[in-house]
């Protein structure tokens, strides 16, 4: 397999792929680019009633860029309901080092000085690609996901890629679209200037 780089990474990103390990050990990744791809609109987001009760408690402190090694290990860990994941060595590697770029970034939920939950993704033009969330608490790092839309919104992000649909993300408005309509978001929100940061 041919040794990916962060910039081979941001590259197939920019044109509709995102890498997948059949497991977190194993060595190699797939390229994915499904028919049908799974986005959350900005403009039609919606928090379920509990949870914004939650947010409105103030039950978590909100955090960018914070622990980016931290969620993404935490991410990668196996769990009762999810005994493996698609995160292996080589796919959290390269995001760290895109994190050192300024392009991989996460959102965090804090709770008494504790790392309680989170999501990290990419960002590149006006896109984010939303990779992957953990909770060690309940609600939060749907909190999390809550905090990252309001930012993207205010930074000007026009489009927020999960990659697949779950019955999780519709709860909060995701979709699914044909690829050929997702490629055509893609190239709009590549050609906006938004900044994470």
């Amino acid at each position: 397999m041919t040794l990916v780089t962060p910039r081979m990474l941001l590259a197939a990103y920019a044109s509709g792929l995102f890498p997948m390990a059949e497991s977190r050990w194993d060595r190699h990744f797939r390229w994915v680019d499904p028919a049908r791809r799974g986005i959350l609109p900005l403009e039609s987001f919606h928090a379920p009633r509990r949870l914004q009760k939650t947010l409105r408690q103030g039950v978590f402190e909100f955090r960018r860029d914070a622990a980016f090694e931290l969620v993404i290990a935490a991410c990668a860990e196996p769990t009762p309901e999810r005994p493996d994941t698609w995160i292996n060595e080589s796919i959290r590697d390269l995001f760290i080092a895109l994190h050192h770029l300024g392009h991989a970034h996460s959102v965090e939920s804090w709770q008494d000085g504790q790392l309680v939950g989170g999501l990290y993704g990419l960002a590149l033009g006006g896109a984010f690609f939303g990779e992957s969330m953990f909770s060690r608490q309940t609600d939060a790092s749907k909190a999390a996901l809550v905090h990252l839309v309001g930012h993207l919104r205010e930074r000007g992000f026009v489009l927020l890629d999960t990659q697949f649909l779950t019955a999780h993300l519709a709860r909060f408005g995701a979709v699914e679209i044909e690829r050929e309509e997702y490629r055509q978001r893609l190239a709009a929100a590549l050609a906006v200037k938004a900044s994470f940061a």
